[in-house]
Formats: C-alpha cells, sequence, structure tokens
C-alpha cells in the first residue's frame, strides 16, 4: 500500500525584520494578564485565509516590512493581503489579494512595502503549528506561542481546506492617504486627563519606537495631553486591544495585540474595530489624526 504524500510546505529562506505565525488570538485569558495577540491587521488576515478557502480564524505567516523569501516543497496555493507589497516569484512580479499557486521549488518573495506594514500568508489548510491556550498566534511580549520565523524552518500547510471561494481575488484596500484617521470612543479613565479631547486636536506622528505591544505617537501639531495634578496613581489594570494609554509624557500609546496591563496610566480612549487593523499598518513617519466617535 503506497504511503500518503507529505502535505505541501514552504522552507524560509528569509525573514526580513520579523515574521511570525498568527492567527485570530487566544481570547478569554484576560484576567490572567495574557493579551489577545494574534493578527494586528484582523481583516487582512481573514480576507487572505478567504481566498485560499480556509475558515477565516485559521493561523497564517504576518510579515513585517517584507524582505521575507519562501521555497515551496510541492505545489501549495497562497494568497498574499495586507501591506501594498511587491511579490516576487522566481522573480518575476505576481498579484497580491489573489490567489497564488506555487509550484515545487518555486521561491516567493515580499517585497518591502510601498504602504503599509504587515502582509498576511495564507496557505490552503492553513499553517500547521502547536497551539497555546488555544491559539497559534506568537505573542512577541510574553513569548507564548511559536517562535518567530527564522531561515531554514519549515511551514506546513496544517490540513486540506474547505471549498474553494467562488472567487479567488479581492480589490484592495487603499491605505495611501497622506494622513490616516483613526476613530476612537472615549475611554474609561479620560477623566484623569485635564483635557482627554487634546487627543481628537491637531495630529500625531508615528514613533519608530513601536512594535506589536504598542504605537507609540509624537505630537506634530496641537495641544499637550497633561495629566491632572494631584490624583493617586491608578492601579494596574487590564485593557482592550486598540487602547489608547498616555504616560506621563503626554505621548499616547496604542496598544497592539501583544499589549501588558496598564501599568498605572490611564487609558483615554479606545479604538474602533477597522481603525485597529488600520493601526496595524502603520509605519514610522506616518502622520495620524484621532476621530471621536460615541
Amino acid at each position: 500500500m503506497r504511503a500518503a504524500a507529505p502535505p505541501p510546505r514552504l522552507v524560509v529562506v528569509a525573514t526580513g525584520p520579523l515574521a511570525t505565525i498568527q492567527d485570530l488570538g487566544r481570547s478569554g485569558f484576560a484576567h490572567l494578564g495574557v493579551p489577545r495577540s494574534g493578527a494586528a491587521d484582523r481583516g487582512a488576515l481573514r480576507l487572505a485565509n478567504r481566498l485560499v478557502g480556509n475558515p477565516e480564524h485559521l493561523a497564517a505567516l504576518e510579515v513585517s516590512l517584507g524582505g521575507f523569501a519562501v521555497r515551496a516543497v510541492g505545489d501549495i496555493a497562497i494568497a498574499a493581503t495586507g501591506a501594498d507589497t511587491q511579490l516576487l516569484l522566481d522573480g518575476r512580479p505576481t498579484g497580491r489579494n489573489a490567489t497564488l499557486l506555487v509550484h515545487d521549488g518555486q521561491h516567493l518573495l515580499v517585497g518591502p512595502p510601498a504602504h503599509g506594514c504587515r502582509t498576511y500568508l495564507a496557505v490552503r489548510g492553513g499553517v500547521g503549528a502547536e497551539p497555546v491556550l488555544g491559539s497559534r498566534s506568537t505573542d512577541t511580549l510574553s513569548g507564548l506561542g511559536p517562535s518567530p520565523l527564522a531561515v531554514d524552518d519549515v511551514v506546513t500547510a496544517g490540513g486540506s481546506g474547505a471549498a474553494w471561494p467562488t472567487t479567488q481575488s479581492a480589490p484592495h484596500r487603499d491605505d495611501a492617504a497622506p494622513t490616516v484617521v483613526l476613530a476612537a470612543s472615549p475611554g474609561p479613565r479620560a477623566d484623569r486627563l485635564v483635557d482627554s479631547t487634546a487627543l481628537f486636536a491637531g495630529t500625531w506622528t508615528v514613533s519608530a519606537a513601536s512594535n506589536r505591544v504598542g504605537t507609540r505617537l509624537d505630537r506634530v501639531d496641537g495641544p499637550r495631553l497633561e495629566h491632572r495634578p494631584g490624583l493617586p496613581e491608578l492601579l494596574s489594570e487590564g485593557i482592550a486591544h486598540g487602547s489608547v494609554q498616555v504616560p506621563p509624557s503626554g505621548q499616547p500609546v496604542l496598544f497592539g495585540p501583544d499589549h501588558p496591563v496598564t501599568g498605572g496610566y490611564p487609558v483615554i480612549a479606545v479604538l474602533t474595530a477597522e481603525s485597529l487593523d488600520r493601526a496595524g499598518q502603520l509605519t514610522a513617519g506616518t502622520t495620524v489624526r484621532l476621530r471621536r466617535v460615541d
């Protein structure tokens, strides 16, 4: 009796600045100080999975700022979504936001993005990895989940996928505006600031000191955010993904999927679900404006 063929897989040739395995995260452990983690741009992850016939929650590869390359062992269907990046298949340009068949021995390169930060590579059947607390996501802060990808790592498809979708392409999301507008509602500790509405005035720029834990904003123009004097220090408390925290410097932090607890600093706003995905694509130097929604 002939043995079953091994599942197709991808061998990592280059990682770029950071490449990790991410799904929709591990929920239900915030009371233990364990963040959700998962994809920084969940809409892009869901789309990539749909394009290869996967359930939306399956794990995929999250590639930050390009420079990532793999070699196929066996034929494998993939889709790339998220950042506006150039894909090269054996050196030839190919499209993103579309299903792509990579044949045995071919090389796929994810170039540096023209806009955005993170590209999501879904493989048909999902990325196989050992789940931790119900998720295959890499948490860069706590170290939970699989380690960030390294050269010569092997990425294996976890199954055969579901039924193919009726279309294998999708329109690109336009994230190339000179100023990214993020919507946020007032947070639980807005009264700890002299004027929390200053968050929504003027513009900010994304600091280079940003990652999956949090995106730091520097003031470009507008009033400064200041803590009210004389108040007792807050106890550290759990927060939601997308919380906007203001440390004593007055420079807000947009907490990402690998966020910690507050550390005693007030959360004055929380991003909407759509703006969470846009925040996951911010790069250093991008101009940001926050818009209040109730």
